[in-house]
């Protein structure tokens, strides 16, 4: 599996996609751009400089295609993606720990008190391999979760 931390391309614009696509609509678009930019299509008389420009989006594009062409992986990079969007969106109110939430068994999820009285809360599920970022559920704050001490 890719490392979805890293800095990245942005997947569906190389396949002139959006998120809310569905996997024909990406295929279609996959199909079109991957027999345009194909090697072995194109033109002799194409100057060196330009047929490694399109030898790059090629492969761009079969990696555009074999992580948003994948249910998980796809899932995976959206979640990135939001995630990136949060933190150019918002300023992080805080940056806290694992160890400075509340873990709630019955719920099996994490919370910590927001300075408005709401609440940020982390399901399991959600907590990401370095940091998450995650909104108030009563204001426009977020914090910062980092997964080590």
């Amino acid at each position: 599996m890719a490392d979805y931390n890293a800095p990245q391309k942005d997947w569906y614009s190389i396949l002139g996609a959006c998120p809310t696509d569905d996997i024909q609509v990406l295929k279609q678009k996959y199909q079109k751009l991957v027999l345009m930019f194909h090697p072995d299509k194109q033109k002799p008389d194409v100057s060196e400089e330009e047929a490694e420009q399109h030898l790059q989006r090629f492969i761009d594009i079969d990696q555009a295609w074999k992580i948003l062409s994948k249910e998980e992986s796809r899932n995976d990079y959206n979640l990135q993606l939001r995630a990136c969007e949060l933190k150019q969106s918002w300023p992080v109110d805080a940056h806290i720990t694992l160890d400075d939430m509340n873990w709630d068994y019955e719920t099996e999820c994490y919370s910590y008190t927001c300075r408005c009285g709401g609440e940020f809360i982390l399901e399991k599920d959600e907590i990401q391999e370095v940091e998450t970022i995650v909104c108030c559920d009563s204001c426009s704050l977020s914090i910062e979760v980092k997964k080590g001490t």
